[in-house]
């Protein structure tokens, strides 16, 4: 794969669907963890834990297994009524093995007409498992689109793989099965061309820093904190596109076990209800985002 090194100010201006100043996608990742795998080696799940000494993969951890659990049985559906309530979209991330054994969250998501993204077999199975070996990574892939597509009647037009860690490989892997757009590089707050051998692929970017994980889990913001840091991430690009008239990309990832509890959801319902107050800022499906960015890239950061 490669990319350009594009910096900001040599950039033509973005423009997005609706002629919006900032395209909003808050992603629900709605993730799969196997309780046990079939290996003495420490088992990283694909995200933080909340107890953080690693067990080997062949012994139950209970306690981060139920954790996260909680939020495929509790908080993904206390999320689902805040974005109900406030009548905006979500995007949604899934892994196979969601929609294979916890089919009753991915057919609320889909019946709401909400944008999903292909987001590997398993989350504790990582592509960089597979660094090297390009057929193996190639059939994790093919995999995890096949479930999609046998899900869903419809081929997956993105991805983002399992705790953001793809391969050199992966671009060309995603290009060779058709896909649109690529999530993983988070490099940048506007979409940008990555050619691959099988032609271009739109980065429209992830957020490790925007993100409950980050900023809840790990740094250990409150509530009203990540409320703060959300909304001043919104404001600071709304008011860049405003003032240099060339549209930014905000993500907000999310996780049911993180900010699908009870006292941290405040935070997720204030901030849509202020996010969709915003004349300029659109809640946009990163398909529509990279189908125009395609025909307008040129106009962007032209591919040298």
């Amino acid at each position: 794969m490669h990319y350009p090194y594009s910096p900001y100010p040599e950039r033509g201006k973005l423009t997005l669907p609706n002629n919006c100043k900032i395209a909003l996608i808050v992603t629900l990742n709605l993730e799969h963890w196997d309780m046990t795998k079939d290996s003495d080696k420490p088992y990283y799940a694909g995200g933080p834990a909340i107890l953080p000494d690693a067990l080997p993969g062949n012994v139950p951890d209970f306690p981060n297994f139920m954790w996260r659990e909680y939020g495929q049985r509790v908080g993904i559906w206390r999320l689902f009524k805040e974005f109900d309530k406030i009548g905006v979209p979500a995007s949604c991330t899934i892994n196979a093995k969601t929609a294979l054994e916890r089919r009753a969250i991915v057919e609320a998501a889909n019946e709401r007409g909400w944008e999903i993204l292909a987001h590997n077999y398993e989350q504790g199975e990582l592509l960089t498992d597979h660094s090297g070996d390009i057929d193996s990574e190639r059939e994790v892939i093919r995999n995890t689109l096949d479930v999609y597509e046998k899900t869903f009647q419809r081929p997956a037009k993105g991805w983002l793989s399992s705790s953001l860690r793809g391969t050199l490989n992966t671009c060309d892997l995603l290009t060779e099965n058709g896909l649109l757009f690529y999530c993983d590089m988070m490099n940048d707050d506007q979409p940008y061309i990555v050619d691959t051998n099988n032609g271009p692929i739109v980065s429209i970017p992830y957020s490790n820093e925007i993100n409950d994980f980050t900023l809840l889990t790990r740094r250990g913001h409150t509530t009203s904190e990540f409320l703060e840091i959300i909304k001043e991430e919104l404001d600071v690009l709304l008011e860049e596109a405003i003032e240099d008239g060339s549209a930014r990309i905000m993500n907000l990832g999310l996780h049911p076990h993180v900010s699908g509890r009870a006292y941290r959801v405040r935070a997720v319902r204030n901030f849509l209800e202020y996010a969709k107050s915003l004349a300029g800022v659109s809640f946009l499906r990163r398909e529509d985002i990279a189908t125009h960015y395609l025909a307008e890239h040129s106009k962007h950061i032209p591919i040298k």
